[in-house]
């Protein structure tokens, strides 16, 4: 392994968790942003890095905020892979990021939902949990009540995390992604 990518990936880990806990702290509603390290990672070292990347990031969680965190991993490592594969196919653009958020807004609810409902019974532990109850007690099943509220959350945050990587890779040094010898990511 080159030390130059285990040490990019280490960053973008941290970015997620900095990130993650800085929005947190703020409460801002329907926005994470602890994605942005495994998105960057992904587009800059290529789909099996970004998923490395995704599920480090969970287990880093795991250990700082409580191992709740540890089985969402596999959301994380199913989008550094779709980021990865979108940006080596077709370049990593402000069209491309806003079309993969989109695509990462569906797909990271459908793998995490069922996570949350078959471990906490649907609850995510944030506000969203009062939009859940509601839905249950209008008469949803929980898979749909646990559903809607991520994916509304997820369809802005999603977005503007891929976004957000493709202003921070234009605004970085012209060579330091070809340091990293990878063809994967084409600016476009």
């Amino acid at each position: 392994m080159n030390t130059k990518k285990v040490t990019f990936g280490s960053m973008c880990i941290v970015v997620n968790v900095v990130f993650g806990m800085f929005v947190a702290m703020l409460n801002i509603p329907f926005l994470f942003l602890d994605t942005v390290g495994t998105i960057l990672g992904a587009v800059v070292l290529g789909p099996f890095w970004g998923a490395l990347i995704g599920g480090c990031t969970n287990l880093v969680l795991g250990v700082i905020s409580g191992p709740t965190n540890i089985p969402f991993a596999l959301v994380n490592i199913v989008l550094g892979l779709i980021v990865g594969f979108v940006a080596k196919k077709k370049g990593f653009g402000y069209k491309q990021a806003f079309f993969t958020g989109l695509l990462l807004a569906v797909v990271c609810p459908l793998i995490g939902t069922p996570i949350s409902v078959l471990l906490f019974g649907g609850l995510s532990g944030s506000g969203a949990d009062f939009l859940i109850g509601f839905l249950v007690q209008s008469g949803q099943k929980i898979f749909t009540a646990a559903f809607i509220p991520r994916i509304l959350t997820n369809i802005i945050d999603k977005p503007l995390s891929c976004i957000m990587v493709v202003y921070f890779l234009s605004k970085m040094p012209k060579g330091f992604i070809s340091q990293f010898n990878n063809k994967t990511y084409k600016a476009s």
